[in-house]
């Protein structure tokens, strides 16, 4: 079993997940910009493993309730989770790197093509830095969604956020039954969590900074 999802079985460790990330998305509203891609990486990333792991840790542990912890000694469902793990941070990705290049793209007016490459190549860079064990299929869907992306279309609201509240009913080790009961809630749930993702990212995207580095490094 991983690291994280030991912590995760504990309650008092999960808060202090909870709590370091809030701390770190401190310095972010405290003034530090995104001013460039390497900047807009880590956001992205940092971001999208946040929402991947408390959403489907969240709704294990709702589910499990008490037993929980008790799961995480069979083989076979600690591997179902892992698996999990990784295609919910795949489809948070997409979604927040359509988000992001659509923001990009209403605060510049910057060439859509432009706009694409820089966020091709964002995905391409937290996938190389990534040890996981990726599925293929889901990682060509990422990038064909980022290829096809008409980012003069993209909203600034939840609608960009589609991918990881269906990966979450797909992937998640829980039983169909169950997930037909769950499936609004836990959508809902899943879209609520970008919110914060989204104000935090309005306040420290310097768009404007971030296209010149680009223009001038290229």
């Amino acid at each position: 079993m991983s690291t994280f999802w030991r912590t995760l079985a504990q309650p008092a460790s999960f808060l202090r997940i909870v709590r370091e990330y809030f701390a770190a998305g401190g310095r972010w509203r405290g003034g530090k910009r995104l001013a460039d891609r390497d900047a807009l990486q880590r956001f992205i990333d940092s971001r999208a493993n946040f929402v991947a792991q408390m959403s489907l840790y969240g709704y294990l542990r709702t589910r499990a309730g008490m037993r929980y912890p008790e799961l995480f000694s069979n083989d076979e469902f600690v591997k179902a989770v892992d698996t999990a793990k990784w295609q919910m941070w795949l489809a948070c990705l997409s979604d927040l790197s359509v988000y992001a290049g659509g923001l990009l793209e209403r605060r510049t007016r910057s060439d859509p093509a432009r706009i694409g490459t820089l966020m091709t190549a964002t995905l391409e860079a937290i996938l190389a830095a990534s040890e996981g064990k990726h599925d293929a299929a889901r990682v060509e869907r990422v990038r064909a969604r980022l290829t096809l992306c008409d980012w003069t279309a993209v909203p600034d609201d939840g609608t960009p956020f589609s991918e990881s509240p269906r990966v979450l009913m797909e992937c998640a080790p829980i039983i169909d039954e169950l997930k037909q009961l769950d499936e609004e809630i836990v959508r809902n749930s899943v879209r609520f969590r970008w919110q914060q993702v989204r104000r935090e990212l309005r306040r420290a995207l310097d768009a404007d900074a971030l296209m010149a580095s680009e223009a001038s490094s290229a």
